[in-house]
């Protein structure tokens, strides 16, 4: 697949992220810059689902029908030729939460916003399970001596439950599972490496091989290529968000890693949806746009997907 078979589907979003592909045609999305959960008709027409506040990143339906959104509380923002780059922790951040909107009202709820009497720093990512409970990403945030370390949690969708289960971990960002529900994947943004985690049960994972190593890394970029959010073919392959060197890097199950490039060099983001599951949609979040294109292979249906 080349740049020429990559069309823009709607632009002047403010930052968009997390998309949904909806069995209507339509895509859900959220504008990290404008704190709202976003859909894009089939024709581009954008409307607001919700307003969320704080920075609404990933987002996924649950097994109740809801959207289920990770929040991570706000970033501080740069506009640079006329592009938008997020450039750490906004300053009226109060922590990060997991958000659940209704979308027959357009009104939310939290479900959590804490684990253990500690806030959550930067919730970034998520994906269901068949059970529905949900994994989800705690990026963190840094400012110009620290940065927080990141964590893999697990939780009940009705909010009765948040366990930790991989905790020190370098940027955390996209999470996903295997068409079999035995690995989780996992990229960390600044390391540029994709994580693979065994699933011993629902919500837990395998004692990692050693206190030093917290799972297999399935893959690494070369170069400088920070990597965010992901999906899963259904194959198994783990496309992976790739920013600066702007595209789809694409990990098979061996570790083999080719890139698509996307014109974007803030690539956040990819679902698939479609009735072969084979349209990806694809936000260029610098720019502020959202590309759709004919994937080669299909992706996997999720949990839960409408």
């Amino acid at each position: 697949m080349t740049e020429n078979a990559i069309e823009i589907a709607t632009e002047g979003l403010k930052f968009p992220e997390g998309p949904i592909a909806m069995a209507d045609g339509s895509i859900l999305l959220v504008e990290i810059a404008r704190g709202t959960l976003t859909r894009v008709a089939r024709d581009g027409e954008i409307s607001v689902v919700c307003e969320l506040g704080g920075g609404p990143n990933g987002a996924a339906i649950g097994p109740d029908g809801h959207v289920y959104i990770c929040n991570n509380g706000g970033f501080a923002w740069h506009e640079q030729d006329g592009m938008l780059f997020p450039v750490g922790r906004a300053a009226d951040n109060q922590g990060g939460s997991i958000q659940r909107v209704d979308l027959a009202t357009g009104r939310f709820e939290t479900v959590y916003d804490s684990y253990e009497g500690e806030k959550l720093r930067g919730p970034n990512d998520l994906v269901f399970d068949e059970t529905g409970g949900f994994w989800f990403t705690d990026h963190g945030h840094a400012d110009e001596c620290a940065r927080d370390h990141g964590r893999v949690f697990y939780a009940a969708a009705d909010g009765s439950a948040l366990t930790q289960m991989r905790g020190e971990m370098i940027s955390p960002n996209g999470i996903g599972l295997s068409p079999d529900g035995k690995k989780l994947h996992v990229s960390e943004t600044f390391t540029g490496r994709i994580w693979s985690f065994d699933v011993a049960s629902p919500g837990v994972l395998a004692e990692p091989p050693n206190p030093w190593q917290s799972g297999e890394v399935l893959a690494r970029t070369d170069g400088y290529r920070p990597l965010d959010s992901l999906a899963v073919e259904a194959g198994g392959a783990v496309c992976v968000a790739t920013m600066i060197d702007g595209g789809i890097s694409i990990a098979d199950q061996d570790g083999t890693l080719t890139h698509i490039p996307v014109p974007d060099i803030g690539i956040t983001n990819i679902c698939f949806g479609g009735a072969d599951m084979q349209t990806a949609w694809i936000t260029g979040s610098t720019s502020g746009k959202l590309f759709k294109a004919r994937w080669p292979r299909p992706g996997l249906t999720l949990a839960f997907q409408q």
